[in-house]
């Protein structure tokens, strides 16, 4: 058993919001996946931040692309790990 985590980037805190939701829907995710703000490097700017969706996925079910289509429904994306 690994230790796999998936990383979702939205642009706003309400599209992580929707997305963390509709995530155990979707995909039958059995964990709540954790949110999180990523302030930008060197923005002091509150607006400026992404916000991430942390996904374990231990076995390894979760499908990257599909993830990645799913961010996408947002304007975001699957980071790499």
């Amino acid at each position: 058993m690994s230790d796999v985590r998936h990383v979702l980037v939205l642009p706003d805190r309400d599209a992580a919001e929707e997305a963390a939701e509709a995530l155990g829907e979707r995909f039958g995710t059995d964990e709540e996946p954790r949110i999180v703000r990523d302030a930008l490097a060197g923005e002091d700017d509150a607006e400026d931040a992404q916000w991430l969706i942390v996904l374990r996925d231990e076995s390894g079910r979760l499908d990257a692309e599909a993830l990645d289509a799913f961010a996408g429904e947002w304007d975001g994306w699957r980071e790499e790990p």
